[in-house]
């Protein structure tokens, strides 16, 4: 009997995108998942789409935030809080994945007893077109490795329930780096199965765009919740601001 994987996706004001996500999800090989789609009450179409896939597919799951939360922090717990799964993987509303990317990572896990995962991506455009941007990620990823760099992309992460445990997003910037580092903090290693399995989609109004708020983030992330020395965080910032420069010019 294979497990379950709940794949949780926030989303807001998606409509552009959120049929092919979904579908993406529904196309895959794995198919005993659970998808958890947390619309943080978007006021396009977004939720009519996504109940009407529901309808089509009792795997499709809706939930809404109580208001807007302006951050997909909020609405990954409320995923987190209602999954069924023993394995988690997050997924938002505006990137796809490979249709075996489940299936890859599900292999992974059990082949190398592992319970935490996640693989490198391919850059697109707004529009879904692709150009060989292929982002290669650390082999491996430990605590110390993650307070020098984020190496572990949030589309493709798939990690155990068990790992994840009380541990939720914050509502803040660079909120996933802040999420691994309590994970990894127990002494986990996540492990990279080394394929290109999602796709990420760049867009000019991110959230993580301007740069100097996401150092700032990082910051005081580093100083204020994992209490890391003055000069020991000027050289994570150092060495984070000159990999994701040469990351973000591919």
């Amino acid at each position: 009997m294979q497990d379950l994987i709940s794949v949780i996706t926030p989303c807001y004001n998606a409509e552009k995108y959120i049929f092919d996500t979904i579908t993406l999800v529904m196309q895959q090989s794995y198919t005993h998942w659970e998808l958890l789609v947390i619309d943080d009450c978007s006021t396009d179409s977004s939720a009519e789409i996504i109940k009407d896939l529901a309808k089509q597919d009792d795997r499709i799951k809706y939930y809404k935030t109580s208001s807007p939360s302006g951050s997909p922090s909020l609405p990954r717990n409320i995923g987190i809080e209602n999954a069924q799964g023993k394995y988690i993987a997050f997924l938002d509303a505006d990137d796809n994945w490979k249709k075996d990317k489940l299936e890859k990572q599900y292999k992974y896990i059990k082949e190398y007893n592992v319970d935490f995962v996640y693989s490198n991506y391919e850059k697109i455009d707004s529009k879904g077109n692709k150009n060989d941007r292929i982002v290669k990620v650390r082999k491996t990823t430990s605590y110390k490795d993650m307070l020098k760099i984020n190496s572990i992309p949030c589309l493709t992460s798939m990690l155990s329930r068990e790992l994840i445990g009380d541990k939720r997003f914050k509502p803040i910037l660079n909120e996933d780096f802040e999420f691994w580092l309590q994970i990894l903090k127990q002494g986990v290693t996540a492990y990279n199965i080394n394929e290109v399995t999602a796709y990420y989609r760049e867009a000019e109004n991110s959230r993580s765009s301007n740069k100097t708020k996401v150092i700032k983030s990082r910051w005081n992330i580093l100083r204020e919740n994992e209490k890391i020395g003055f000069l020991p965080a000027l050289y994570y910032i150092g060495y984070y601001a000159v990999k994701a420069t040469l990351k973000y010019i591919k």
